[in-house]
């Protein structure tokens, strides 16, 4: 396969318009046309991984977060960055990088800790804004059929659990061509009307260009008529972390034992005991203390993420059990999510587990 034939299956996944704009996904070192037998999936690009690539004859590291961040003014191998990019570009390896793409997938990262911990009906925590868009289209009677199927097969009309949804209404279209058209109705130079049917449609801004595509494709029209709004609606398949319940409630100090075992960490930090039991739980894999005050607002009795400080602790207010499993740990599930995907998607493809350990945080 070529490179870019295993990105496009995992944009169509995570796409990259799903990425915060501090990040910096996709391709970060390579050729989009360089051809590719086997791919190295790991949580970090080190030079250890780097190594470990050149060994297994892997041509793609696909790595969960980038090794190139705020960007290089130079490579002179003096930084572990710098050796790691210069030593994938000399073995003609390429690096791609998903983080937040995946971060923000309603079956991503956080929905990842969530199914080890056993969470039932996992929902987005925080569901992100100005990521949804609305089609507005005119269609005559006769195709109405033709360009819905076309544009729910691009992707226009999914809601939630929902899908191949939309509105219509009735009404009459006006038009008159000039000399150089070709109506599909109608004469140039005589005015036409038409019983047409308006047709609304939300869809997601990354399936834009798909979407008018297939309403170009599919509408009998020679100029087809649409508008497109942006709408302020928050997006429930897209967000940061989940929240979802445990079968059981239990108290602390057995949830304490539970994350231990199913997240496998060996420590926890913690905001005060509250003396109640746990049951609804909100989950951010990576840093996540932007999370907590939406974690306290639906209600969760613990939020479980990685890399809060001193003060973050004291925002639980006594309110919410709040627990810092390590970054690492948040998100040592995340390599495994997308070799399963890979896999299924493409299953002659190799798509080998990283046997590096990349956590650079050690406990005594």
């Amino acid at each position: 396969m070529k490179i870019n034939e295993i990105t496009e299956i995992l944009e169509s996944w995570a796409p990259l318009t799903y990425a915060e704009d501090f990040d910096n996904v996709g391709l970060l070192v390579g050729d989009l046309d360089s051809k590719c037998s086997k791919a190295l999936i790991t949580l970090d690009t080190t030079e250890e991984v780097v190594d470990e690539a050149i060994r297994k004859g892997c041509e793609l590291i696909i790595s969960f977060h980038p090794i190139i961040f705020s960007g290089l003014k130079k490579l002179t191998g003096k930084t572990y960055v710098e050796r790691a990019v210069i030593k994938a570009i000399k073995n003609n390896i390429a690096i791609y990088s998903i983080h937040t793409a995946l971060d923000n997938h309603k079956n991503g990262v956080s929905h990842e800790m969530g199914v080890q911990l056993g969470l039932q009906k996992q929902q987005i925590l925080i569901p992100k804004n100005n990521t949804l868009k609305k089609l507005t289209t005119y269609v005559p009677n006769d195709s109405v059929s033709t360009v819905l199927e076309a544009l729910h097969k691009a992707g226009a009309g999914a809601i939630g659990n929902y899908y191949d949804c939309s509105f219509a209404t009735s009404g009459i279209g006006t038009f008159t061509g000039n000399e150089q058209s070709s109506p599909n109705k109608g004469k140039p130079g005589e005015q036409e009307t038409t019983k047409e049917q308006q047709l609304h449609l939300t869809f997601e801004e990354g399936k834009e260009m798909d979407i008018l595509n297939a309403l170009k494709d599919s509408h009998p029209y020679e100029e087809v008529a649409f508008e497109i709004y942006k709408l302020e609606n928050n997006n429930q398949d897209i967000g940061m972390g989940s929240i979802g319940k445990l079968e059981k409630s239990m108290d602390e100090v057995a949830f304490f034992d539970y994350v231990k075992k199913h997240l496998n960490t060996p420590h926890i930090r913690h905001s005060n005991y509250l003396g109640r039991k746990i049951k609804k739980v909100a989950l951010l894999g990576g840093s996540g203390s932007f999370a907590i005050k939406a974690a306290k607002s639906q209600g969760a009795d613990a939020l479980i993420t990685a890399d809060l400080k001193y003060h973050n602790f004291f925002e639980a207010e006594n309110e919410i059990m709040l627990m810092d499993i390590g970054h690492y740990e948040s998100e040592q599930y995340t390599k495994k999510l997308i070799a399963t995907y890979l896999t299924k998607k493409i299953p002659n493809f190799a798509c080998i587990l990283s046997k590096e350990t990349t956590n650079p945080v050690n406990y005594f």
